[in-house]
Parts: C-alpha cells; structure tokens; sequence
C-alpha cells in the first residue's frame, strides 16, 4: 500500500467568523469592471451619452421612416398592380415591398449612422417585422376598401 503524506494546514475557523471577515472582504475589494477593463484593445470603446442618444434618435428615424414607407407602398401597390391579374399581382407586390425595403436600407446608409461592427445588422433589421406587417396591412386594407362595391355578397347559387 501506497503511504499518503497529510496536508497540514491551519485550522478551519468557526461559521460565524468566516461571516465576518466575507463582510469586511466584500466592503474592502472593489469588483472590476468593464469600464476598468476598457484598455484592452478586443472590447468595442465605450460611447458617450451624447453619442448615444444621437445613435438612438437616428435609428428611432430610421424606424419611422420604415414605417411610413409601409403605409406609402402598401397603398400604391393596390394602384400599381391594378391591371395584373391572380397569383402575379401577389408577388409583384412582394418584390416591390422589397425593392422599397432595399431602398431604405440606401437611405439607411447614407444617415451614417454610427454603430459598433458588433451591431452592423440594426441597419437592416431595425422595423424590418413592423414594416412588413405594416405594408400588408395597408396594402389589403385599401384593396379592400377600393374594391369593395365590386365584391359580391355571398355565393351564388347555380339553383333558383
């Protein structure tokens, strides 16, 4: 058999005084931070609070602009594909709510919003749910309303 050498160490204080010097440890250590950490060149910089807020109003911007840009093409697509026929006039208003959508990210663009690579994709994806929702909504609620007297009430019975 094997002879194991014991440890010796001090001995193990009572509960109640390890409560107290965890007390005195904690108010003494000052924990560290990501501002504390900053230096180190991987961390994305730290922004002002004016940096920010103009981050914030610019894509708050971008946001409405998106969503009034939904209610613009949602509305001239009822008009602009008037002439198409069935299944056609449903994708051609989906490809031009995403010609219009690409169109907003240019805009997008060139606000020069300035974002953290780490969030390059708010560009795109900022209203991007409420501007498709939004486009549709508009789009078969005016079809709706501009088709309405055409639309006939109830199915037609071939037996009289």
């Amino acid at each position: 058999m094997a002879k194991f050498k014991k440890k010796k160490s001090a001995p193990t204080p009572d509960p109640e005084d390890s409560k107290k010097e965890s007390i005195k440890e904690e108010n003494n250590e000052i924990p560290e931070t990501e501002s504390s950490v900053s230096s180190n060149d991987n961390l994305e910089p730290v922004e002002s609070q004016d940096e920010k807020s103009e981050k914030d109003k610019k894509l708050d911007r971008l946001f409405w602009l998106r969503v009034g840009c939904a209610v613009i093409a949602g509305t001239l697509a009822t008009f602009l594909f008037e002439d198409i026929e069935g299944e056609e006039r449903r994708w051609a208003s989906i490809v031009f709510m995403i010609i219009v959508f690409i169109g907003t990210i240019f805009v997008a663009k060139s606000m020069k919003i300035q974002l953290p690579s780490s969030d390059r994709k708010k560009i795109v994806m900022q209203g991007i749910g409420s501007y498709i929702f939004i486009y549709l909504f508009v789009w078969i609620l005016t079809y709706t309303i501009v088709h309405a007297g055409t639309i006939t009430k109830g199915i037609t019975s071939p037996i009289s």
